[in-house]
């Protein structure tokens, strides 16, 4: 029975009908608890455009994975809450490695020592590193689990919630952007 102050189904409505696949009941479920898993990311990352992506993530997974929800043993609300949690410790360790990245890449670029000879292997790294630190998420996560975590594309796809051609566009557009960064960087030095 629709509530009347909301203009909404049910809570045990919206998630039967969530249960069952029927389209609707995920935009009803969008609209009853997105503020809620905003509120919690936005709480918990401290960042709104960080926290609209959990949010829209969290939809996103909950929807692929909606043959797991029975609302017979829980409610709708509480299953979101539960996703929520769990990509809200995947973007905090997401941000835990960008540091790490963004740390180490300093470290390699102040030499202890002035060196006589810079090891150009060590240089493109450290301006790869840069240069890959630039782009905006989800571009610049998709390319390091690509690259420096060795993950498959479907493996990024499952972990970011994104359609598997989604995470392929992203890859291919961001190896250009970053071909083209580093040819100004290099001056399109053609000889190097």
């Amino acid at each position: 029975m629709p509530s009347v102050e909301a203009g909404l189904p049910s809570p045990a409505d919206i998630a039967k009908g969530f249960a069952e696949g029927r389209e609707e009941s995920l935009a009803d479920a969008f609209r009853h608890w997105s503020g809620l898993v905003f509120t919690l990311a936005l709480r918990s990352l401290g960042d709104r455009a960080d926290a609209e992506d959990v949010t829209q993530q969290v939809f996103v997974s909950a929807w692929r994975g909606r043959a797991t929800f029975d609302p017979a043993t829980g409610e709708l609300g509480a299953w979101l809450t539960g996703i929520t949690r769990h990509r809200i410790v995947d973007r905090l360790a997401a941000r835990s490695r960008d540091h790490r990245n963004a740390e180490a890449a300093a470290g390699l670029a102040q030499p202890a020592t002035a060196p006589e000879q810079v090891d150009d292997d060590v240089v493109d790294r450290v301006l790869l590193a840069d240069e890959l630190a630039k782009l905006d998420d989800p571009r610049r996560t998709i390319l390091r689990l690509a690259f420096y975590e060795d993950r498959t594309y479907p493996q990024i796809a499952e972990q970011l919630a994104l359609p598997l051609g989604t995470v392929k566009s992203h890859v291919r557009r961001g190896l250009l952007q970053l071909r083209d960064r580093l040819g100004e960087v290099n001056g399109d030095d053609a000889s190097r």
